[in-house]
């Protein structure tokens, strides 16, 4: 145990954040550079080594938490950076994206302030890169057999490392231009900066991964060509089909869908454009949508000088403490959050819905109508009499994802049979109706957290290659039936 106590003597202490008026101006990340190191041996020491870590059921990696608290707390970060790595591929992407249910399953939490288990957890990693301790790891031999994985999100990228350290050779098929998915593009820079991706794919590479931009299945190569070309197919391409709002307006030039949106201001970042197609500067900007990709719509346009930000909700306005009776713990709890987007300002409205857009007579919109509306007997009622309408010369769609693309042909050329929420269907050992190709991730699993996401690029790896070898000492976290601990 690291600290016996710990959790007595220390509060709760999180990393601090750079103040708004600076870190608006620029696009690096929030937090305020090597903050956390100087806190995080005693917020380590919080952790009480618990007879049954609940933590551990939180994170469907299994991530040993307790294990490398203890490590942190006693400034051996090797040995806290092996423990970290034992579960997870990419401790920098969830430490920084994660929204942490392990955090809410700490035992801790019952009655004080949870662990700061995701700041232990991207101090070690970070600690690691600069100690020059995460080197590659090519396998001792080759297998003989090959695998495509197509998508490079977390689930495809936790794929393709694995079954490349099992000796298989591996070549990761991307559609975009760079490799990350919703990684690269759909991630604003201020949240996590490209740079985390960029050395992990670096290490991949050394390690013999290999990556195929600019390469759509379905269009640019057919599944046909695929399947001839390798012994399995791992299909990570995502759930990116976006929820459309079809009311009138929504033809009005200025509404966008998020993943329109974000990914050209990541571009601007990567050096693609001087000034993104669609900008915030200077309009009135309503995003659509409350979870985390409608915040991350307002810091984007924060950054870009909106003239005003209002993010709106269908749903009403989340309690800030947990409910014991229907949130029970150690379930993951809905409950207000403040993200760094909504710490820069801009509005949130609860319980209204959108009826419509207005534009002006070139056919831009200029307002948005909306009603508020609640729920009783498990029906949204409108209610009379409080229609009201918005400026927004810029509207961006943050209201999930329904499923995996239809359009590009990929599902119908493989044949792959779909389940009842739009998702590719498979088995309990992740495959698909067609033999030989797998999926993983928001694919097979619809729209999930980066957690799930790398679980199931791991426990995919080991079907396939068990598949391929008839035996297998990849780690396998979840089944493709396992779900979050909530009730």
């Amino acid at each position: 145990m690291a600290d016996p106590k710990g959790f007595l003597t220390h509060g709760r202490e999180v990393a601090r954040s750079r103040p708004v008026g600076e870190r608006v101006r620029d696009w690096n990340e929030v937090l305020v550079p090597g903050s956390l190191l100087p806190i995080i041996s005693e917020q380590a020491g919080r952790c009480m080594d618990c007879g049954i870590p609940f933590c551990h059921n939180g994170c469907p990696l299994g991530n040993l938490i307790p294990e490398w608290n203890d490590y942190a707390y006693r400034d051996r970060w090797a040995e806290a950076s092996e423990r970290l790595h034992a579960t997870n591929n990419f401790p920098e992407f969830t430490g920084r994206l994660c929204p942490a249910p392990c955090e809410s399953a700490c035992v801790l939490g019952i009655n004080q302030s949870p662990v700061t288990i995701k700041n232990v957890e991207v101090t070690i990693i970070d600690k690691a890169w600069d100690n020059g301790t995460v080197k590659p790891r090519p396998p001792e031999r080759l297998s003989g057999r090959t695998v495509a994985v197509i998508g490079s999100g977390p689930a495809g990228l936790a794929a393709a490392q694995q079954l490349t350290r099992a000796g298989h050779t591996v070549a990761v098929y991307e559609r975009a231009d760079r490799v990350g998915g919703l990684l690269r593009y759909g991630i604003p820079e201020f949240k996590m900066e490209k740079r985390h991706i960029n050395r992990r794919i670096e290490q991949m590479r050394a390690e013999g991964t290999r990556f195929r931009t600019g390469v759509e299945i379905g269009r640019d190569l057919t599944a046909t060509d695929l399947r001839k070309r390798y012994d399995a197919v791992v299909i990570a391409a995502g759930a990116t089909t976006a929820r459309d709002l079809p009311v009138p307006g929504r033809e009005l030039n200025g509404v966008h869908q998020a993943m329109e949106y974000l990914p050209l201001a990541n571009k601007v970042q990567e050096g693609d454009h001087v000034t993104p197609p669609i900008s915030a500067e200077g309009k009135h900007v309503i995003v659509i949508g409350g979870g985390d990709t409608g915040a991350d719509c307002v810091g984007t346009a924060h950054r870009q000088g909106a003239a005003s930000v209002t993010q709106l909700e269908i749903m009403p306005r989340p309690g800030d403490d947990r409910n014991p009776v229907a949130q029970p713990w150690p379930t993951f709890p809905l409950l207000y959050k403040v993200t760094s987007a909504h710490e820069e300002g801009g509005r949130r409205v609860y319980s209204v819905s959108t009826t419509h857009f207005e534009g002006d007579e070139d056919g831009n919109v200029q307002w948005l109508h909306l009603v508020e509306v609640e729920f009783a007997d498990g029906r949204l009622n409108r209610k009379s009499g409080t229609e009201r309408r918005i400026p927004a010369q810029l509207v961006t769609l943050a209201m999930g994802f329904t499923g995996t693309d239809r359009d590009n042909g990929l599902v119908e050329q493989f044949g792959l049979e779909l389940d009842e929420r739009g998702n590719i269907a498979r088995d309990a050992d992740f495959r698909t109706n067609v033999p030989g190709v797998f999926v993983a991730g928001d694919a097979g699993r619809g729209q999930s957290l980066i957690v799930w996401a790398i679980a199931e690029g791991r426990s995919a790896a080991h079907a396939v290659d068990r598949h391929l070898t008839g035996a297998s000492d990849l780690p396998a976290p979840i089944r493709p039936t396992d779900r979050s601990l909530t009730v």
